[in-house]
């Protein structure tokens, strides 16, 4: 199963790196930047940069880089979480937030810890597909956030629960399933739901008693909510005066988070605006609506606001600032300057002064459409004209997929640069009637297009953040794809969406080493140090968002058909893994030729299956993951049994939500639809071009 670089050579390798110091940024001491032995955060250290400072694994020595070990894990699904490495173990997050900790030397299970939200409260299974993105460690304590938003404290030694705090109130469209960050005794979360209505927020608790300390709104509220607050106050000036009745605006913070010891800031990344239509949102106001799309700085004992920057004002486009942020002290004019740089999803790249906020500079980084740039003064988007689909529909990069997603990005202190996740597709955006290709998502008609060249593919960017410039990039064959893991060894490392975990130079992105991991991956890798040895892990779990966005994520991944796996690579290492069925794009459609379609039945059950697009695809066109395909599903085949999983929540344990609101005529149309699609897919019925595959972004 293992394939490496071809003509390796540690002399030629060695004057590469070398290279690599002219042609990228500014190179700097590693002194106690990333992580150590250790991987100890989910970005390694308390940088989030997503880089070992370990050299054994290097250049010259990755040929000889093999399995060392794996573990199977049954039941899992989509796999995005970062591992952590603390003392020899790893502690790590499954789809629905079971902790796992794991002899990092053998790969022995220590202990396993399941939240069980199918049990505690089904109904946040409705809101998201299954996905976690990590755990944290402080003071032999493991914290982690199941999707219900129940925040729990675990022994790491033993896994034994030492306290839970509910960090959502009953009743909100709201769910976790980012990594929490730790801070002198503080675990700080957020939430995610913007596309419910949602007003985002974080808090922090007392990583002994789970007791909350402080919370802090990435929108503002009521007048009454938001007097005697000034960040508040000064928020709710650029929003109307009524939006607070309507929706909680968004700006909900479920992934990047970086905590700065020397200032005692936690930068906290704000999502998305919802609805994502501004004329729904806040109807008869310009303003910017704030903290929406921003990085908001927040005194880390009191949660007080210190300041912000806003990389996408007035939201269009479901623009996030949700991806990781990286701390860095760059050489700029000749003096050290402490910045924070940032990939949001808007497709630009942006150095930041950490301790003012303001833009040192910013350049798009991938292709963009929607602004020319960046204006240093204002800090604001110098805006295309039109851009805001008031004058009619318009096509735009990046898509809502976004130039970098939450996929971590790293960076290498040595060579300077920057690597990054990147990926490439645009999006429809329109207001008006539904159309054959689009579907209405608050409000709007959005279709993913592919148009331009490098359109549908992801691609690995190593980029100078200094000179604000790509150095060299490779490209992807398909859209979604891994973070990323900078090492001193002068390597960078990352998964695939179509199954192999790569190694390439530094300096210049030569491939030196690949395995095929039989899944694709999604999630980011790390690099930890037992016994003497260094060593690499990756979580094997292609999912997450793929089923939305249908076809064009779709690598062949059959659901269930590929084990899910943590693989972790040595120096040395001869363990192998089972073959396991290959990707395979065709679908296996299964049909009930005695049942007689009504049409009425496969236009309405068209409709419904909205519901069912974040799991099974748009339009029933499954990537296979996270949830199956329902055109080659047994259980759909049939109504009685389809009707049983839906109404009486057979497979709750697994991640499939119990549907009680829906009626039995509405199941039969829901299976009706179902079946017409099956049928277009055998080929036995002509795909009806008034019965569109709705689009869900």
């Amino acid at each position: 199963m293992r394939q490496f670089g071809k003509g390796i050579v540690a002399a030629a390798c060695a004057g590469l790196l070398l290279a690599g110091y002219s042609r990228g940024g500014t190179p700097q001491s590693d002194t106690g930047l990333g992580a150590g032995d250790d991987w100890s955060t989910v970005g390694g250290g308390a940088d989030e940069a997503a880089y070992s400072r370990l050299t054994e694994i290097d250049a010259a020595s990755i040929g000889k880089l093999g399995l060392a070990w794996s573990l199977d894990l049954p039941g899992e699904v989509t796999l995005e979480a970062t591992p952590l490495a603390v003392g020899g173990v790893l502690y790590f997050t499954g789809s629905y937030a079971a902790v796992y900790a794991v002899d990092g030397a053998s790969g022995r299970l220590l202990w396993k810890y399941d939240p069980q939200t199918w049990k505690h409260d089904p109904d946040k299974m409705h809101f998201s597909f299954g996905a976690n993105r990590g755990a944290a460690y402080e003071n032999g304590k493991v914290f982690a956030v199941a999707l219900d938003g129940r925040l729990f404290a675990l022994d790491a030694k033993t896994g034994k629960e030492l306290w839970v705090t509910e960090t959502i109130p009953k009743g909100l469209g709201m769910i976790s399933t980012g990594a929490p960050r730790v801070m002198n005794g503080k675990v700080i979360i957020g939430n995610g739901g913007a596309d419910f209505g949602a007003r985002g927020y974080v808090s922090a608790y007392d990583t002994n008693t789970g007791k909350q300390l402080w919370q802090f709104y990435l929108t503002p509220g009521s007048p009454e909510q938001n007097a005697g607050n000034p960040a508040m106050e000064a928020a709710a000036k650029t929003w109307g005066p009524d939006f607070w009745k309507r929706t909680g605006g968004g700006g909900t913070a479920w992934n990047g988070m970086t905590y700065d010891a020397e200032t005692n800031h936690i930068y906290i990344g704000a999502g998305n605006a919802g609805p994502y239509d501004p004329v729904l949102r806040d109807p008869g106001s310009t303003g910017d609506n704030l903290y929406t799309s921003s990085i908001v700085a927040l005194d880390a004992d009191t949660g007080k606001y210190v300041w912000h920057y806003q990389e996408t004002p007035r939201d269009s486009w479901d623009y996030k600032a949700t991806p990781n942020m990286v701390m860095a002290t760059l050489n700029l004019d000749g003096k050290p300057v402490k910045v924070l740089m940032h990939a949001p999803t808007n497709g630009f790249f942006y150095v930041l002064d950490r301790a003012t906020g303001k833009p040192i500079s910013a350049k798009a980084a991938t292709v963009v459409t929607w602004a020319k740039g960046i204006d240093l003064k204002t800090g604001r988007p110098i805006e295309e004209p039109g851009i805001r689909y008031d004058q009619g529909g318009i096509t735009v990069w990046p898509g809502a997929v976004g130039g970098h997603n939450w996929q971590p990005m790293s960076y290498n202190p040595r060579l300077g640069l920057v690597y990054v996740p990147m990926q490439q597709i645009g999006l429809k955006i329109s207001r008006g009637k539904q159309s054959n290709n689009a579907f209405n998502v608050m409000g709007l008609m959005v279709e993913p297009v592919i148009e331009k060249e490098g359109d549908g593919k992801g691609s690995l960017v190593a980029w100078d953040p200094v000179a604000q410039r790509e150095v060299w990039k490779v490209q992807h064959d398909h859209l979604w794809n891994g973070g990323t893991l900078a090492t001193a060894g002068g390597l960078v490392f990352q998964g695939t969406a179509d199954g192999w975990f790569k190694a390439w130079n530094g300096a210049n992105g030569s491939e030196l080493w690949k395995f095929n991991a039989g899944l694709g991956i999604v999630g980011a890798p790390i690099s930890y140090r037992v016994g003497g040895k260094q060593y690499v892990s990756i979580l094997v779990g292609y999912g997450g968002t793929t089923a939305a966005y249908g076809e064009f994520m779709n690598i062949g991944w059959k659901y269930g058909a590929q084990p899910r796996r943590l693989l972790t690579f040595a120096i040395g290492g001869t363990a192998t893994i089972p073959a396991s069925p290959p990707a395979d794009r065709k679908v296996h459609a299964l049909d009930d030729h005695a049942l007689v379609l009504n049409e009425a039945d496969v236009k309405a059950g068209w409709a419904l299956s909205v519901q069912c697009a974040a799991c099974h695809g748009v339009g029933m066109q499954s990537a296979g993951t996270p949830g199956p395909d329902l055109r080659e599903s047994a259980i759909a085949l049939q109504l009685d049994s389809l009707s049983s999983v839906l109404k009486q929540g057979l497979l709750l344990e697994r991640g499939m939500p119990r549907f009680q609101n829906l009626t039995d005529e509405q199941i039969r149309q829901l299976h009706a639809y179902i079946r017409a699609r099956a049928r277009e897919a055998l080929g036995t019925r002509k795909a009806d071009n008034s019965v569109p595959a709705p689009v869900k972004l």
